[in-house]
């Protein structure tokens, strides 16, 4: 079934022979009448499209199976230069019959509510960061200096804005950037409260809040990525489905030539681990350690995004070992906690008894647990100061350089 908007095209492979179906609205009513035309032994093939999960949901309890196919390795394995739904339908049914259908995973209905939270989430914060792009491009072009307080947008920050001098139409425009931002603000809290609500009986995303770095809507974003991670047989599966793997150019005896992350898959689950990875690089530890020696050699752009790799092996290994980061900070990991607990809207408590944040809260046993933060990345500095790249092996060598050889 090629799908669209509005209807799906339908095409039925059976005995080698490709026959025209027609059109099926793209209803649940229409969609409920034709799969009761269909056998329980039946597959139904379709493309990841925005509407796919829906169309699935109502066919599968009347056919064996409703696969879901990746529309971008399709289209790389069957370009035509004669393109219509129907032939697209035919095609997507030939290669399924051929098995040669790439496939996509299907989430579980948690998991797909959890992306959709955490989809939403990164939309209103992005809607959020360009009203204040605009509110800051209003000031700068009219010669505005930077705002004295460390937040433009808090309560100093907007006090010290009413009083630039702007002319009339510029100030309506940036007190009503104000109300839209107070207004995805609330969207904002709320989205937070369904997130943490989800989370608080997630053991997966608890383990993960251990790393340093790493807060609810980072790890809620990784869970809603990740769903099962027994589909991963390695960390470097994870590594590819985030697009953090180098593109590679090899071709006959020539030397594969690495190039740029290949950037293919979940874009924003690669973005919240960069994120993460800026947080984690400037907080003592191992991380911190990787972190400086690659800035060292290739700059802090390309070290980010190599600690987000090293992050992804991270929660690879944790998730299938279930065991939690060995250099977490308790104190740290119980302040976590602890907020998620109240985005959820737990109740707060009041009393003399000490709660599990407490030591959060006495800078001497932050520090100390800082220290043993740093003695982690002192360690792991003295672990890699002896390691060098190593050079090819001589049969490696002489097939890249045959003349070698002779």
């Amino acid at each position: 079934m090629d799908t669209h908007r509005t209807f799906g095209e339908v095409v039925i492979w059976e005995d080698g022979r490709l026959r025209h179906v027609g059109r099926v609205d793209m209803t649940r009513t229409a969609l409920e009448g034709f799969g009761k035309t269909l056998l329980a032994d039946d597959e139904v093939v379709i493309e990841a499209t925005g509407n796919c999960m829906a169309v699935s949901r109502v066919l599968s309890p009347f056919v064996k199976r409703v696969v879901i196919a990746n529309p971008l390795q399709v289209k790389a394995i069957a370009h035509a230069h004669v393109k219509t739904d129907k032939i697209d339908a035919g095609t997507l049914a030939s290669l399924y019959a051929a098995g040669y259908l790439p496939e996509i995973w299907t989430p579980d209905a948690a998991t797909e509510r959890m992306r959709r939270l955490v989809a939403r989430r990164y939309q209103v914060v992005r809607h959020r960061t360009r009203i204040k792009n605009e509110v800051h491009s209003i000031l700068y072009a009219h010669l505005i200096p930077r705002c004295p307080h460390a937040d433009l947008f808090g309560r100093l920050g907007r006090a010290w804005l009413t009083r630039q001098p702007v002319p009339d139409d510029e100030r309506a425009a940036i007190q009503r950037h104000i109300r839209e931002l107070d207004r995805l603000g609330d969207d904002l809290r709320v989205l937070d409260r369904e997130i943490a609500e989800s989370a608080l009986d997630d053991a997966v995303i608890k383990r993960l809040l251990t790393i340093t770095g790493v807060n609810l809507a980072v790890a809620g974003g990784l869970v809603a990525a990740v769903g099962d991670i027994g589909r991963f047989s390695s960390p470097q599966k994870l590594v590819s489905y985030f697009g953090l793997n180098p593109r590679v150019r090899q071709s006959g005896l020539g030397a594969a030539h690495h190039g740029r992350i290949s950037k293919v898959g979940r874009s924003h689950a690669r973005a919240m681990l960069v994120e993460a990875a800026w947080a984690a690089a400037e907080t003592p530890g191992p991380l911190h350690a990787f972190f400086v020696s690659i800035r060292a050699r290739r700059g802090h752009q390309v070290a980010a995004v190599a600690v987000a790799r090293k992050l992804t092996v991270l929660v690879w290994h944790m998730l299938t070992k279930e065991a939690d980061y060995l250099w977490a900070r308790p104190s740290l990991v119980a302040h976590k906690m602890r907020s998620m607990e109240l985005q959820a809207g737990k109740p707060q408590k009041k009393g003399n008894s000490r709660g599990p944040t407490y030591a959060y809260n006495v800078k001497e046993l932050r520090n100390q647990e800082m220290r043993v933060a740093e003695q982690a990345q002192k360690g792991y500095e003295h672990f890699v100061e002896a390691w060098r790249p190593r050079l090819p092996k001589e049969k490696a060598r002489g097939r890249l350089s045959p003349a070698r050889l002779e």
